[in-house]
């Protein structure tokens, strides 16, 4: 049971690595729309590999209080221990694309944010950003 909780967590992981790998290749193009298309399945897939954590961790916890003298090293074998290995490296690399496409993110809302600044103006009038009188050149007719 455990080695197959194993197996679908790390396909969980695997699966949501080559949807942020699309979103980036997507984000460098300027697609934005397949991005907000595929945030429903990648918060799904994060939901069940949550879950599927959850089991993984209740099965060790099992193995755990059945034989509570003995390592966990020894308690699984060596099939488990390498999709163990493997799950670990899937959750660094998940890390690190996810942080390449957060940066990517950032770059583009401040590279809108600057243009918008340029195109309309504002200033702080207390908490809130007004457009400064030097907008006045745009025009909005209903």
């Amino acid at each position: 049971m455990l080695s197959y909780q194993l197996q679908s967590a790390i396909k969980e992981l695997e699966a949501l690595i080559t949807l942020s790998e699309e979103d980036i290749a997507d984000i460098k193009e300027a697609k934005h729309n397949p991005q907000f298309e595929r945030l429903a399945i990648k918060e799904e897939k994060i939901k069940s590999f949550e879950h599927k954590k959850a089991m993984i961790d209740r099965e060790i916890s099992k193995l755990m209080t059945a034989e509570p003298s003995k390592p966990l090293s020894e308690l699984l074998d060596h099939e488990q221990h390498q999709q163990l290995d493997l799950l670990k490296q899937n959750l660094s690399k998940l890390r690190e694309v996810n942080q390449r496409y957060a940066k990517m993110v950032l770059s583009v809302g401040a590279f809108y944010n600057t243009l918008l600044e340029r195109v309309v103006p504002t200033h702080m009038d207390g908490y809130q950003k007004v457009a400064s009188s030097d907008a006045s050149f745009l025009e909005v007719r209903a």
